[in-house]
């Protein structure tokens, strides 16, 4: 979870812990020393000032070519700070780089401004985000000079195409230059191609035989040109191995002799390091060094436990005394030059078989009671122990994270090779949430049933033992969670008093370490109770989520609670309230840098119902195609539920009625009924009927809803009054008075029905008055397909002088500015085919902004580069808008938005 920090003045400086709630590594940020043996060789100095000119360069060379020590020279030489990262093996995913990168830009002196923010998903990272940054950018007087070290650690092509955005937009306030051993995957021949980048290549790193004779005369030794220029081809002037060389001559009885018998074959780095590093040590020290190299950092404690020794400190401070490949990161912890990591660790397998196991379960043990979780459990599965695995996911009360989006992918990826003959409590629970993450039902729910027999049933005490509380109360989270896909309200209220019960037996300290496990199991609860029917304890528990800790690792909970409240708000008829929360909904996933996809939908679900009814159809068809790409099948019955009901009230405002009555019904199973979701499909199929010209069949749809559903009362009086009761549509309006339950979405259509019966019943007047009560209603939420769905009865009512100009602008076109006094025979009305039609779908906020920029007479690349997005996206905007207000133009288009006082 990334937390930020306040500097002097109260502003938000960034965060302090990488997005899997790590401390930073600030020793990635630190340009490295350079070493008093070092070599500056002017030509590649000289060649490197070239970076300031161009937008990439890439110093690209073999492993211990001299790139890093080069760069880092070059970079100590600047009259300005220069943002250094040097990446890891984490940094694959496009989450942990972004937050690291931002971190060193941050630790190197760059203002960015706190709209940036700072990915909170390892894995993701928002491109709005990288749209902030590179707009940040853009805007400095002088560019930012960052190196990215050991780049050929970044694999991802993702991480590639995000840098080459920001790389892009940000012009000219930006210098990158990349030391890498591999070609990295970016356009590099467009670059070449327009002279935008400067190379520093391998054949170009390799040292020249003056150099080599220079660089060994630092060591305190002398060898001849001719003989160096020998030792340069035999090592192909490697500058590791020329410095390797070096080292073991100094150890030489006779170093000239040794220099000139040095060979370099393939095997000659490794059998080179394991005989004149390794051997070089005493017994313990290669013991150590051995032991070590199964762990990707360590300090002394850690060394000390995979030794069973207590003398790592010195050891380890004397090897990197000695430059033995042995690298201190800072605050005691060290790590193996990669190379000598890999020697070591085959070295380890040869010498000690079956050791490497049993050395990454100690390292497992003791990074668990260190509190490194991450680390913890990839030793244990290395050691394939996964009873102790799961057991430390579960003891932790980590196993939440399999479904907060944060460490859920790495997780599911280090739990899939869990051996099938792995049985105990712990592994029952992985294994179910494993599979109930993946909306495996049936395979959840056995796995889970397994684990509940394991730990006595439901009801079993908790005992005093913290760690089969834990148990039990991942047991309760997993629970409600299953209760929840299968629609049992009653099962998650069981669930929830379970953990209420378990709370007091577990530490406390690990409750706050993982809020998200409270926050998912409230939500769960939430969303069986909205299931349900039951509102307002739904609304209590959901809110206690949304309202809840702001952090990273809670945010998925935060955007299924509130766009869970977002739908009680909806169904209720507030509009209005449930876009906005819907939208709060979906800003939970964007804050933190998370992927629509990783959220639950139902905010998106919400604000497609939402313009079904604002008439506002293609936004509401790409809402929906959005929400099924994401999550193309659900066992969610709230969500299930939702988007059929939304699909079919779509379908039914584009006149397929028969597609309406076929969508209807979700083909879903739970264990109860939900009152408002059985009310709202015979709602549909009522409206279906009522436009077929069935309106007994519309009526008699919706006998059966009780009248509680204020929504189904006004469509049963609507089915009376197209049946021709008039007296029984009003008596059950009267009986139930849904207008004062409910919001507009309600009131307005039962509005229109009384208005409607007046009408007919010759009460013109009461009419009008009802009609602009539903008028002012309607026009706070922009609800327009009440007054579509009324029929052609109202059209003659808001043509009238009190209502014309109620529904101006909103339902019908504005009016146009009044021209000047034409003779009698010009100001009659159009001809009823030339006049616009009287309502219009309303332009999306981003067609809107497309429109704003026509105006401007930007062109679709300009707008596209404006907007952030790309030129076939403005296209589509462009042809949305051109559909919405009739025209086929750009200039039409503006022509006819100005008239209706759109822009």
């Amino acid at each position: 979870m990334a937390v930020s920090e306040v500097n002097d003045s109260g502003e938000r400086s960034g965060p302090r812990a990488d997005p899997l709630g790590d401390p930073f590594l600030t020793t990635r940020f630190a340009v490295p020393a350079r070493p008093t043996t070092f070599l500056r060789r002017e030509r590649l100095f000289e060649h490197l000032d070239q970076a300031l000119l161009t937008p990439l360069t890439m110093v690209n060379g073999a492993a211990g070519a001299g790139k890093t020590l080069l760069v880092a020279d070059w970079a100590a030489d600047r009259d300005r700070p220069v943002t250094w990262l040097t990446a890891e093996a984490t940094d694959q995913a496009p989450g942990m780089f972004w937050a690291y990168l931002l971190q060193a830009l941050r630790a190197s002196g760059v203002p960015l401004p706190p709209e940036v923010g700072c990915p909170a998903d390892a894995g993701r990272v928002d491109r709005a985000l990288l749209a902030r940054l590179a707009a940040a950018l853009r805007d400095r007087d002088r560019p930012v000079l960052v190196v990215l070290d050991e780049y050929d650690r970044v694999g991802a092509p993702e991480i590639a195409e995000q840098l080459e955005f920001v790389l892009h937009h940000a012009g000219p306030g930006m210098r990158l230059i990349l030391v890498t051993r591999t070609e990295p995957l970016l356009p590099l021949h467009r670059y070449r191609a327009a002279g935008d980048m400067t190379e520093v290549r391998d054949a170009e790193l390799a040292f020249t035989p003056d150099e080599a004779a220079t660089l060994l005369e630092l060591h305190g030794l002398r060898l001849a040109v001719p003989a160096a220029r020998a030792l340069v081809e035999r090592t192909r002037g490697w500058a590791a191995g020329l410095r390797l060389c070096a080292l073991a001559a100094q150890e030489s009885p006779d170093p000239e002799t040794y220099l000139k018998e040095f060979e370099a074959d393939r095997t000659a780095v490794a059998d080179f390091l394991l005989a004149e590093v390794l051997k070089r040590q005493s017994t313990e020290t290669q013991d150590l060094l051995l032991r070590v190299s199964v762990l990707e950092r360590f300090c002394p404690e850690l060394a000390n436990a995979l030794t069973e020794r207590t003398d790592a400190e010195p050891i380890l401070a004397g090897l990197h005394r000695e430059n033995a490949f042995v690298e201190h990161l800072g605050h005691t912890w060290y790590r193996l030059h990669p190379l000598f990591g890999e020697i070591l660790r085959a070295h380890l397998r040869v010498r000690h078989p079956g050791l490497e196991p049993v050395l990454h379960r100690r390292s497992a043990e003791w990074l668990r009671r260190s509190g490194s979780l991450a680390e913890a459990l990839g030793h244990g599965a290395a050691a394939g122990d996964w009873d102790f695995t799961a057991g430390v996911l579960v003891d932790d009360l980590a196993i939440g994270q399999l479904f907060t989006g944060l460490r859920s992918d790495d997780l599911a990826e280090l739990f899939s090779h869990m051996a099938p003959e792995a049985t105990s409590p712990a592994t029952d629970l992985v294994r179910a949430a494993r599979e109930l993450a993946r909306c495996d039902l049936d395979r959840g729910l056995t796995h889970l049933r397994l684990a509940e027999q394991s730990l006595g049933g439901e009801r079993a005490p908790a005992g005093d033992a913290p760690g089969l509380a834990a148990a039990r109360l991942s047991w309760a989270l997993l629970e409600a969670l299953a209760a929840r896909l299968t629609g049992a309200p009653g099962r998650a209220e069981r669930a929830a008093e379970t953990a209420e019960e378990l709370r007091g037996a577990v530490p406390a300290h690990l409750l706050d370490k993982h809020p998200e496990l409270t926050a998912l199991l409230l939500t769960h609860l939430g969303s069986a109770r909205l299931w349900a029917g039951h509102f307002r304890e739904a609304r209590a528990a959901l809110s206690a989520v949304a309202d809840g800790a702001g952090g990273a690792s809670t945010a998925l909970p935060r955007e299924d609670s509130l766009g869970r409240l977002a739908l009680i708000d909806y169904l209720n008829g507030w509009l209005g309230r449930a876009e906005r929360t819907a939208r709060a909904a979906m800003a939970e996933t964007e804050r933190f840098g998370l992927p629509q996809s990783s959220g639950s939908g139902v905010g998106r679900l919400v604000l497609a119902a939402v313009a079904v009814d604002r008439n506002e159809l293609a936004r509401a068809q790409a809402l929906l195609d959005t929400l099924a790409e994401s999550d193309p099948v659900t066992r969610d019955p709230v969500l299930a539920a939702g988007r059929a009901i939304t699909t079919s009230h779509l379908l039914l405002a584009r006149g397929d009625t028969r597609a309406a009555l076929d969508a209807a019904e979700p083909a879903l199973t739970a264990d109860v009924v939900s009152p408002w979701a059985r009310g709202h499909t015979a709602l549909v199929a009522s409206a279906a009927h009522l436009a077929a010209g069935r309106p007994e069949t519309a009526a008699r749809v919706l006998r059966a809803v009780p009248d509680d559903q204020p929504a189904c009362v006004v469509g049963a009086a609507r089915a009376h009054l197209a049946a021709g009761r008039p007296g029984a549509a009003i008596d059950l309006l009267d009986r139930a008075h849904p207008e004062a339950r409910t919001g507009p979405a309600v009131t307005v259509r039962a509005l229109l029905v009384r208005a409607q019966a007046a009408d007919a019943a010759g009460d013109h007047a009461r009419a009008r008055v009802l009609v602009a009560r539903a008028l002012h209603e309607a026009r706070r939420e922009q609800l327009r397909r009440p007054f579509i769905e009324a029929g052609p009865w109202i059209r003659p009512l808001l043509g009238t002088a009190p209502l014309r100009g109620l529904a101006a602008g909103w339902l019908t076109p504005a009016p146009l500015t009044p021209a000047p006094a034409a003779p009698a025979s010009l100001t009659r009305d159009p001809p009823p085919d030339d006049r616009p039609p009287p309502v219009v779908e309303a332009l999306s906020g981003r067609e809107r902004d497309v429109l704003v920029r026509l105006a401007r007479m930007m062109s679709t690349e300009e707008i596209a580069a404006d907007l952030y997005v790309s030129v076939n996206t403005v296209k589509t905007h462009l042809k949305s808008v051109y559909r919405k207000l009739a025209v086929n133009r750009r200039n039409d288009a503006v022509r006819r938005a100005r008239e209706l006082r759109l822009i």
